[in-house]
């Protein structure tokens, strides 16, 4: 496990989940004008888990919004299983997302009047799902098998992470990104889910996670610090 400073990233290979080169992020408000991200680089392999730490208002979440494709970088450029992602219209964005990225917010991706299976169903018709894997045995992989049937209000905190953690992995995304996926959970509870990230990149995926939490760095093949919108080294 290393911090490194990434001042510039190697052409893609088939190795790579996740490309990102010289992100720049801008916002203006009247006069003034925020630099949150400031030449960002980073590379996340298949089979690798990043961590990204740093204080609040380091630019993690606009860092995150960007890989994502849910935000536009004023500058440099974002590849996602060797595909464009950035610089493109929103609606091939979605479909780029759809297919090739997995989210997993702190506040939950369900949608609250379906139950967990529906859930993942919804998210597979957005896209020719590639994943092979049944409904099923995904919830039974994050130990949710007995929870197909229940809605989200309905399960306790740990089970709506899992639950999250299943709608993400539903089109077996190239590149799993998570934001502080265990920022309100107990400690077993966050060992579980951090267990699961850790098997997802085992099985091949690339995995991302944006965190403040110590036990979710101990995971991470590669730290990465940001401060002010740069990668510290």
């Amino acid at each position: 496990m290393s911090s490194t400073l990434h001042a510039k990233v190697p052409a893609h290979d088939e190795t790579d989940a996740l490309r990102a080169t010289d992100l720049y992020r801008f916002y203006r408000a009247g006069e003034e004008e925020t630099l949150a991200l400031r030449g960002v680089a980073l590379q996340v392999r298949r089979g690798e888990t990043v961590a990204v730490i740093g204080p609040s208002g380091s630019g993690k979440s606009t860092l995150l919004a960007c890989l994502a494709g849910l935000d536009e970088p004023d500058g440099g450029t974002v590849h996602i299983g060797g595909e464009r992602i950035s610089h493109r219209p929103e609606a091939e964005r979605a479909r780029v997302r759809a297919r090739r990225v997995g989210v997993l917010l702190q506040s939950g991706n369900l949608v609250a009047h379906l139950d967990v299976s529906a859930n993942i169903r919804l998210a597979r018709t957005a896209v020719s799902s590639r994943s092979e894997q049944s409904v099923t045995s995904l919830l039974d992989l994050v130990g949710l098998g007995h929870r197909a049937r229940s809605l989200p209000r309905e399960l306790a905190g740990g089970e709506l992470a899992r639950a999250g953690l299943a709608v993400a992995l539903a089109n077996d995304p190239d590149i799993l990104l998570a934001d502080e996926p265990t920022g309100e959970l107990d400690g077993a509870t966050e060992q579980r889910i951090l267990q699961l990230l850790r098997a997802r990149a085992q099985a091949g995926g690339g995995v991302l996670v944006v965190t403040h939490s110590p036990e979710a760095v101990k995971i991470a093949d590669q730290v990465i610090t940001l401060r002010d919108g740069r990668v510290l080294s």
